[in-house]
């Protein structure tokens, strides 16, 4: 109990995602789960329990054909665990407990939602609570609507409910197998309103806990925003807008080239979205262009922003970079952006953030080719992209992939959910800190 006691917020978290795992893991090994009554074997288990709790969406099996309501559940549950955070569906038990929140609790709270301020964190964890049931409900209402004419009424109020948890938590799983094996939405390519539900389901849950706050408490005054809040909401339309019409010139003459001009545009604006890391599609992702391929991984690398159910660098971690690369160019001392100067630290940590994240995908994908050699190296690199970033978009090669490279794609989930940053830190966060300066000399950048 000590050493529990010991660990620091981050540490606390990683060993509660893992141990959110493996419960998943055993419940999902046991026969019982599984439409034929037989175990789907621990690997296969831990692969699914991860993609689930950690809001991935990759599999190794189609959901609606593999698992049976009751498996499907303990996705279901652990993709609303993992994507609220666990310490927040903690809390949630304490409320209805009565329990009073300690300062361990908050700090563990501040920590999981990633917010800068321990200060109203339990008023921000309340409204975090009822946000969710609200959006989630207004989904389920809706997509109930389209799914219930097609599929009856028990079942397509099940569907509706699935689909809207597993959009807004960005998971990506979805019960569509009926109509084909790992066909996600394909099949509602052309049913406007369930995509555009999904989409705003999706960026809703990507924008952040934080800036729900900041937008509730200043509704539309964009100018007494935090600064925080101006960049995602500024990166997050930029990245939408141009994703959007890259992809719709990129597959005008492929994928979309059948569709009226509507559903060009809305199924174009769905493959801007659901990259930031949701994982569903409307278009089959294994015949987009190369250069939409390569779009889909730049976008799923960036992912959603910070304190939110999202994976990848983030959209704050991007725009900094992006910013200090024109500070450089104009040879500007200070990285500013809407009237303020960031603070030092934000480049470094920005830096750390994209290196650790792109050199775990590039030694990844090394190994994975290293023992796959007949898969293709463009689907490789768009599988640990997609794993690391936690969007569970996929070519269709996760099946067919061996039980070293599945173990790898594992690891990639669990870091990206946690954080490649905060990863790290698992391991050198209670190291002592030297205070001692060595001499600064100068070298060529460049």
């Amino acid at each position: 109990m000590s050493k529990i006691k010991s660990l620091s917020y981050i540490q606390v978290i990683a060993l509660g995602y893992f141990i959110l795992i493996v419960i998943g893991t055993f419940c999902l090994a046991l026969p019982q789960a599984t439409k034929e009554g037989s175990s789907a074997g621990l690997l296969n288990a831990l692969f699914t329990a991860t993609s689930a709790t950690c809001v991935t969406g990759l599999v190794i099996f189609d959901t609606y054909s593999q698992w049976n309501t009751f498996g499907q559940i303990i996705i279901l549950i652990l993709i609303q665990i993992g994507g609220l955070g666990f310490m927040t569906v903690i809390t949630l038990f304490s409320f209805f407990l009565k329990r009073k929140i300690g300062l361990k609790e908050r700090g563990l709270l501040k920590e999981s939602v990633n917010t800068m301020h321990i200060g109203g964190i339990v008023r921000l964890t309340k409204r975090i609570l009822l946000g969710t049931l609200i959006f989630e409900g207004i989904g389920s209402v809706i997509l109930s609507f389209r799914f219930i004419p097609i599929m009856g009424i028990k079942e397509g109020i099940y569907n509706a409910v699935f689909h809207s948890i597993s959009a807004f938590c960005n998971a990506g799983f979805d019960l569509m197998g009926k109509f084909g094996q790992f066909s996600s939405l394909t099949a509602f390519s052309h049913d406007y309103i369930v995509c555009i539900t999904v989409t705003i389901l999706i960026i809703v849950g990507g924008i952040g806990f934080f800036v729900w706050d900041d937008i509730l408490r200043n509704k539309y005054r964009f100018r007494k925003y935090m600064l925080h809040t101006k960049i995602v909401l500024t990166t997050t339309v930029i990245l939408i807008i141009s994703g959007t019409l890259l992809i719709f010139i990129f597959e005008k003459n492929n994928l979309l080239k059948d569709m009226p001009l509507g559903a060009q545009l809305i199924n174009s604006l769905f493959s801007s979205v659901t990259p930031r890391t949701a994982g569903f599609n409307t278009i089959d992702t294994a015949q987009l262009t190369s250069a939409s391929k390569l779009l889909t991984m730049i976008l799923m690398f960036i992912g959603g922003s910070p304190g939110s159910a999202a994976g990848g660098i983030k959209t704050v971690t991007f725009a900094v970079i992006i910013i200090s690369l024109f500070s450089s160019v104009k040879n500007n001392k200070d990285i500013n952006i809407f009237n303020r100067r960031l603070e030092d630290s934000a480049l470094k940590r920005a830096a750390a953030v994209s290196v650790i994240n792109l050199s775990l995908s590039l030694f990844a994908a090394l190994l994975i080719c290293s023992a796959n050699t007949s898969v293709a190296l463009g689907n490789i690199l768009f599988e640990v992209i997609s794993a690391i970033g936690t969007v569970g978009l996929s070519t269709g090669i996760t099946g067919s992939l061996n039980n070293f490279a599945l173990f790898i794609i594992t690891l990639l989930m669990y870091c990206g959910r946690v954080g490649s940053l905060s990863f790290i830190f698992i391991f050198t966060e209670n190291k002592l800190q030297k205070h001692i300066h060595n001499p600064t000399e100068k070298i060529n950048i460049g």
